[in-house]
């Protein structure tokens, strides 16, 4: 959908390597990719916000690359068995997966975690790619037309009140027990295994209500099947500008998810800079950002670095809430 004509293509891929030659010293210039399709693991179900996200950074770089980008599924464990399964793999940097919040900072963090391995220690961060608000949906033909009303649920029927998550310890979780512990109430948790078919219980009403990515339910609220009763974060979604926001009824809650690329912990930092290098130009595209928007994602480019730090902040901020909720993995 991103690429260009041929000369396009291969003119982009020699500015690309000209500018890492230039930038980056001799380390860089011997650093090459496997000559073979690269692939990016997408560690939830088609369809859902990181596969959608997976296709189209795997569609934008690879001609900046000069690769076919290949996307795969492998889903379980919030994430955790596409990490495994690159940390498995040769570090020649030919597959790297989409890491989510919830599979880097809280899924190894929860008490009695069982994982295959520990993906803050076993994976690197490579990049950031996009934010995401959260927002509280609900089932356009139930009764709940603000947060209000599901708090007053909640109260009047303690415990029999269900939110939806994508599985136990993803950060559409740990958003719902952030909520209960902020408005004191008690509400029960119901995991899936993925967005997709947390949606479909959703839309059918046989559950009360799922925080997730607004990625996740945009088209949805859009055409009127879902209704939006609030966003997680501070900002405004450009998308949903009249949308209020979760912490004018539950004061102090503010959840901003984030999507990024990881590899191999042993991945040569060279070749981390090449994947990083081209995540960065490809979030230059106009087109490509303005897709992530109309799906409700926040093009936000952050490089090693500054996603290293992001991650080890949002590691510190659900430690706590994990602690405090005592919640524990299946």
């Amino acid at each position: 959908m991103f690429e260009t004509a041929r000369s396009k293509r291969l003119h982009a891929a020699m500015a690309f390597g000209a500018a890492l030659l230039l930038g980056s010293g001799s380390a860089f210039a011997q650093a090459t990719l496997p000559d073979r399709p690269l692939r990016i693991m997408s560690g939830f179900a088609a369809g859902g916000s990181s596969d959608t996200l997976s296709r189209l950074i795997a569609d934008a770089i690879g001609p900046i690359l000069g690769h076919r980008v290949l996307v795969e599924n492998r889903t379980g464990v919030n994430g955790v068995l596409a990490a495994a399964y690159v940390a498995q793999t040769p570090p020649d940097g030919s597959t790297i997966y989409q890491c989510s919040m919830s599979t880097l900072a809280i899924t190894p963090q929860l008490q009695g975690a069982n994982l295959p391995i520990d993906p803050g220690t076993e994976t690197a961060p490579v990049a950031n790619v996009a934010l995401s608000s959260y927002g509280l949906f609900v089932s356009s033909a139930g009764p709940y037309r603000s947060i209000a009303d599901v708090l007053a649920a909640a109260r009047a029927r303690p415990s029999q009140i269900t939110f939806a998550s994508p599985g136990t310890g993803s950060a559409q979780h740990l958003s719902g027990e952030l909520m209960k512990s902020l408005a004191r109430v008690d509400m029960t948790h119901v995991p899936y295994r993925g967005v997709a078919p947390a949606l479909v219980d959703l839309l059918a009403g046989r559950i009360d209500f799922m925080i997730g990515n607004l990625g996740d339910a945009t088209r949805q609220a859009q055409t009127g099947e879902l209704r939006l009763l609030g966003i997680g974060d501070p900002s405004r979604s450009p998308v949903f500008p009249d949308a209020p926001r979760i912490a004018d009824t539950v004061p102090g809650f503010d959840v901003t998810g984030w999507f990024g690329m990881c590899g191999h912990k042993d991945m040569p930092e060279a070749l981390r800079q090449i994947w990083a290098g081209a995540i960065g130009r490809a979030m230059e595209n106009a087109e490509l950002r303005q897709r992530l928007q109309d799906l409700g994602f926040s093009p936000h480019f952050e490089g090693t670095a500054d996603f290293t730090r992001r991650l080890a902040a949002d590691r510190n901020t659900w430690r706590e809430v994990i602690r405090t909720g005592g919640i524990s993995a299946d």
